[in-house]
């Protein structure tokens, strides 16, 4: 809520005009009370635009009052908050506290518990457990919430279990632990070529995959994220001959737009993108290559851009929108293919 990333992202978004609803629909993750209180969106949008959020944004109520989850992959998110007093968890005999009643619930304990607001993360958002054998008996709290003890499970100094770590590592801070090796192999995507030449061109597809793991890397919202595949072919030399670009992701005023589009790729798939290049006359290509980036938002049109730096009040919070559009829309190299033709 306090980002000011999410400020200025937000902040660009409306100046696409979105509907009442859409705005709901962008609060319903970034802020999981709106979807009982929807009459507050407003409010609280003018909040994070003032920089000065009054409510709570992620904190433990929007994960630990989930009750259940939607079994149809909706439009996300499909977790359903239960209102009150009382906190779920994934333990028989939560610890006896004073400040709230405590019971089980067997939801905490699968992946569409995670997978009902991070939905890009997996195939399907319905399924409890992970698929393929790699990830048999896996689910995300494995990785991202490794068991520890601590004060909040001891009774008069004794441990009595260990509890997930709430750091949440590889998602709020840096780094994960992964056990499994075979997950580790899987987790960068790749990219293949497969092309022809002719005297005039070269023809073919680039295949970007990503294997068996869980979901689609890098991270960040699935929603905003673009991707670049760039195909160059070469003469022996090493002269660009031709090149083309070719970009993948939702501009500002798509964001939220009917259903939420499936994310550039997905884990343990391969997307199949077609190119054909035409060669200067006199030309001959000796190599072709592919390289694919992401940028963690989208550009936004230079009217669009301008017409949100006009809402802000003075030059120092000009100045920081444009340091936030300068970095977080520059490419990031994700992967690279060459290939003798």
């Amino acid at each position: 809520m306090e980002s000011p990333v999410f400020r200025t992202v937000l902040g660009v978004w409306l100046q696409t005009n979105p509907t009442t609803d859409e705005r709901r629909r962008c609060l319903s993750c970034h802020v999981p009370s709106t979807t009982v209180f929807p009459q507050h969106v407003e409010k609280i949008v003018a909040q994070v635009l003032s920089g000065k959020p009054q409510v709570e944004g992620i904190g433990c109520v929007s994960c630990h009052l989930i009750k259940q989850v939607e079994q149809t992959p909706n439009s996300p998110p499909s977790f359903k908050i239960e209102p009150g007093k009382m906190i779920y968890g994934p333990y028989a005999d939560p610890e006896e506290n004073l400040v709230h009643p405590a019971t089980q619930s067997e939801l905490f304990r699968g992946a569409n518990y995670c997978a009902s607001c991070h939905f890009d993360k997996v195939k399907d958002v319905t399924q409890k457990d992970l698929p393929g054998e790699i990830l048999q008996g896996t689910i995300c709290q494995d990785c991202h919430m490794e068991p520890s003890t601590g004060s909040s499970t001891s009774k008069r100094g004794a441990m009595t279990r260990a509890i997930g770590r709430h750091w949440f590592r590889g998602v709020v801070v840096p780094g994960i632990l992964i056990k499994n090796r075979n997950l580790q192999a899987e987790w960068m995507p790749r990219v293949d070529l497969e092309a022809t030449k002719s005297a005039s061109a070269v023809e073919g597809t680039a295949l970007v995959r990503i294997g068996s793991l869980p979901h689609s890397f890098p991270d960040g919202d699935p929603v905003l994220k673009q991707f670049y595949l760039i195909i160059t072919a070469k003469d022996a030399q090493g002269k660009v001959l031709k090149e083309e670009t070719r970009q993948f992701g939702s501009p500002y005023d798509k964001i939220l737009r009917g259903p939420i589009p499936d994310p550039f790729i997905k884990g343990g798939h391969t997307r199949k993108i077609p190119f054909s290049l035409v060669i200067p006359a006199g030309s001959t290509a000796a190599s072709i290559e592919a390289v694919l980036n992401y940028a963690l938002i989208p550009t936004p049109e230079p009217a669009l851009k301008e017409k949100y730096l006009a809402t802000l009040a003075t030059d120092k919070e000009r100045e920081s929108a444009k340091k936030i559009f300068d970095e977080y829309t520059q490419p990031r190299l994700l992967t690279y293919r060459a290939k003798t033709l």
